[in-house]
C-alpha cells in the first residue's frame, strides 16, 4: 500500500502512486467539464457524499458497478451487502487490480482509501475486521456518486 496522506486524485494528476500513468487520464479541466460539481468533488477531490442520500445505498438490483468517471467495472452486485453505514458496501472488488489502495491519514486516523485503477477516481475506503458475515471480513464503503450500476438484462 502506498502512503499518500495529503493526496487527492486531482493533485496527483495523471500518475498513479507507483509512478505509472493511469490508462484513462485527462487534464483536470476536462474532468470538471465531464463530471457534475458533486461528482468532481468526490471523484477528483476525495470528498464524501452525505450518508444515506446516495442512489445505491439500498439498491438490490443485480448488475455491475462501474466507475462513474471512466466506466471501468469495479464491483458486482452479488458482493454488495447491508452494513447499515449509510453508503453502499461491498466485500470485494471484481478483481484485485480493479482498485488502488492508499494509506489515508486525514481526519486524524489511519484508513485505507480506494481509488479506481483506470482513472484514479476516489471511490471510498475499505475497512478490515469489523465482523460482518462476509467471505472477506472487509467492507468497501463506496460513495454512490462514484459509481454507476449497469443492471443485468436478465438473459
Amino acid at each position: 500500500m502506498t502512503v499518500m496522506s495529503t493526496s487527492t486524485p486531482a493533485s496527483d494528476g495523471v500518475t498513479r502512486p507507483d509512478g505509472t500513468a493511469y490508462p484513462v487520464a485527462m487534464p483536470e479541466e476536462e474532468w470538471r467539464e465531464r463530471l457534475t460539481p458533486a461528482e468532481y468533488h468526490v471523484l477528483r477531490e476525495a470528498g464524501t457524499e452525505p450518508a444515506w442520500v446516495g442512489e445505491y445505498t439500498d439498491a438490490k438490483a443485480s448488475g455491475v458497478y462501474s466507475c462513474r468517471a471512466c466506466g471501468y467495472e469495479l464491483f458486482r452486485s452479488d458482493t454488495k451487502f447491508d452494513s447499515h453505514c449509510g453508503w453502499p458496501s461491498f466485500y470485494a472488488p471484481l478483481a484485485g487490480d480493479r482498485v488502488i489502495y492508499l494509506e489515508d491519514r486525514s481526519l486524524g486516523q489511519l484508513r485505507t482509501e480506494v481509488r479506481c485503477a483506470q482513472c484514479g477516481g476516489h471511490l471510498g475506503h475499505v475497512f478490515d475486521g469489523e465482523g460482518f458475515p462476509t467471505p472477506t471480513d472487509q467492507r468497501y464503503c463506496i460513495n454512490s456518486i462514484s459509481v454507476r450500476l449497469l443492471e443485468d438484462d436478465g438473459s
